[in-house]
């Protein structure tokens, strides 16, 4: 079943084409890798799937819903109830504790819990973080953090865009540990990035380039329970 479906979509930005016919999906429980070089149209590709941007043609079709057919109040509900985003500059709220970041997005969506909240940050390893300020802690447990609060309203689909850009390498490994923990309970995963290792946890890796899928490379990963793995390529060539 497809979770995510790209029928046709173009951005233009007056003369610039920031995105050219771009057609693709994505299935459930999937995990797949966009890269691409600067300018390439990857980061307004994961804006218009994470209903941050209305394209200039074409469809979004996320979990049966047509986005184009969505008022800009619609798709706010959208972003809401079925996308948890993690971003590169992990946009928490510096007063508010990471426990607290996390029940802001409860909030948004139903009610706040605590205990609930809790869970979340424990299941990233943060439990004992959890009454800590954003500057009180690193780069790569306020990513956790963020991870924590895209998980919290069960979304249909995880955005994470340049989810490791700002971490060391320990760091980076124990994201993507997180990552790969999701991937193989059924989360369906869209990563941007432009790091060939961080391409290569994924199912599939996409390459934009001039604003079109200048190719494809499925890699050999286990597949979430139920779903076969797709070949038997041993790595990534999307660099």
């Amino acid at each position: 079943m497809n979770i995510l479906e790209l029928q046709g979509i173009t951005m233009d930005y007056g003369t610039v084409k920031a995105l050219d016919d771009v057609r693709m999906t994505v299935k459930q429980g999937e995990w797949l890798a966009i890269m691409g070089p600067s300018g390439s149209g990857k980061t307004t590709l994961l804006n218009i799937i994470g209903c941050m941007d209305k394209p200039s043609g074409g469809a979004v079709i996320l979990d049966g819903v047509d986005l184009s057919t969505l008022s800009s109040k619609g798709l706010t509900a959208i972003r809401r109830e079925k996308i948890g985003l993690v971003f590169q500059q992990f946009h928490l709220i510096p007063y508010l504790t990471a426990l607290e970041n996390v029940m802001v997005a409860q909030y948004y969506h139903s009610m706040p819990d605590e205990e609930e909240a809790l869970a979340a940050l424990a299941r990233v390893g943060l439990k004992d973080r959890a009454r800590h300020l954003p500057s009180q802690l690193s780069g790569g447990e306020q990513q956790r953090v963020c991870i924590a609060r895209a998980l919290i309203n069960y979304p249909a689909l995880i955005l994470a865009d340049e989810p490791t850009g700002n971490l060391d390498e320990a760091n980076q490994n124990l994201v993507l540990e997180i990552f790969q923990t999701l991937h193989r309970e059924g989360h369906t995963i869209v990563t941007v990035t432009h790091d060939p290792e961080v391409a290569a946890r994924a199912e599939r890796c996409i390459v934009l380039g001039h604003g079109r899928i200048a190719g494809e490379q499925r890699m050999c990963k286990p597949a979430p329970e139920g779903r076969p793995a797709d070949n038997k390529e041993e790595q990534c060539q999307c660099g």
